[in-house]
């Protein structure tokens, strides 16, 4: 899950821009340096950072291994803090901007075959997996669903696919019919899927009888969670940088280090981009991420410490 970027990012400039459904734009952005980019794996994600000071996160949709080039596809929201809104309405060819913290920690692992489940923008994370399950010869569909067909970025590339993919435009088609695709287990499959919360939850539901560690999840916003009424203080010790720092209740440990002057990298600190992830040398850890699964979490050897805190008075980490 660690970054292959330098700490500052590499400065890189909008190659093209391009309309791929309705509020929605295909960013390529290519290394001002003329040198390659690094290299990536299906489910990375990087962060742009902005003219303004802006950084947000984006999945990489672009051809697997290519790396004169990295492709971003980003949704105009509506609601937008500044980020979607200036890509879409400021962006041009030949801009300058920064590429910084390329992690993955919604990586394709090898399975006999593959359901991928894609909501809206959801899809873009998809796209380089659907690739890469096609180079190593097995087997896979989609299931796509979208407001409208119009919504639906980079249809145009998947129709190629013919039947293996499946759009539901719910203005149209309805929801994905999650419960009928997953009422048979399908043995040695594993299911991707990405995009909004209900999407994810039902299909959470749907594939609750399927074997554990089946489903792997990614989520572009947290899922909302009822504020921890007995949070209390915790002691953490910084066994790099020799320091004890103390995190009230309600505190962070992240924005406790970081009072402390202890700098670990961090982005979206609401536990989903994996930029703050850290080892945990003693304690037990709990884990209030949207990235690890319940294996991962059972083995309390990491933390996002933007959102997780402990379960034991005292905390070790390896900062």
């Amino acid at each position: 899950m660690t970054s292959e970027l330098a700490a500052d990012g590499i400065g890189v400039s909008v190659r093209e821009l391009r309309w791929e459904a309705d509020g929605v734009v295909s960013v390529q952005l290519q290394p001002r340096s003329g040198e390659l980019l690094p290299t990536w794996k299906p489910g990375a994600h990087i962060d742009l950072v902005l003219p303004t000071g802006i950084q947000r996160q984006y999945s990489l949709c672009g051809p697997v291994g290519e790396r004169s080039y990295y492709r971003i596809g980003v949704r105009r929201e509506r609601t937008s803090r500044g980020g979607s809104e200036y890509v879409h309405a400021f962006l041009r060819p030949g801009q300058h901007l920064t590429v910084a913290g390329l992690r993955n920690t919604f990586e394709l692992h090898r399975a006999t075959s593959y359901v991928f489940v894609a909501g809206g923008i959801g899809i873009t994370p998809i796209l380089p997996m659907i690739r890469q399950a096609e180079s190593w010869g097995l087997d896979w569909k989609l299931l796509y669903g979208g407001h409208t067909a119009t919504s639906m970025p980079f249809s145009d590339e998947l129709r190629g696919c013919g039947a293996r993919v499946s759009f539901y435009a719910s203005d149209a088609d309805g929801r994905i019919p999650l419960d009928e695709h997953f009422a048979h287990v399908q043995p040695g499959a594993e299911i991707y899927a990405c995009g909004p919360s209900a999407l994810l939850s039902a299909l959470q539901d749907a594939t609750a009888h399927w074997p554990a560690g089946s489903l792997h999840l990614e989520r572009f916003k947290p899922r909302k969670r009822a504020p921890a009424a007995d949070d209390k203080p915790v002691e953490v010790v910084c066994e790099r940088s020799g320091e004890t720092v103390n995190v009230e209740a309600g505190q962070s440990i992240l924005a406790a280090l970081d009072g402390a002057g202890i700098n670990v990298p961090s982005s979206c600190r609401s536990g989903i981009c994996g930029a703050c992830e850290t080892s945990v040398v003693d304690g037990v850890p709990d884990h209030r991420d949207d990235i690890l699964s319940e294996s991962e979490r059972a083995a309390n050897d990491r933390m996002f410490i933007c959102v997780s805190r402990a379960q034991t008075p005292r905390l070790i980490l390896d900062v």
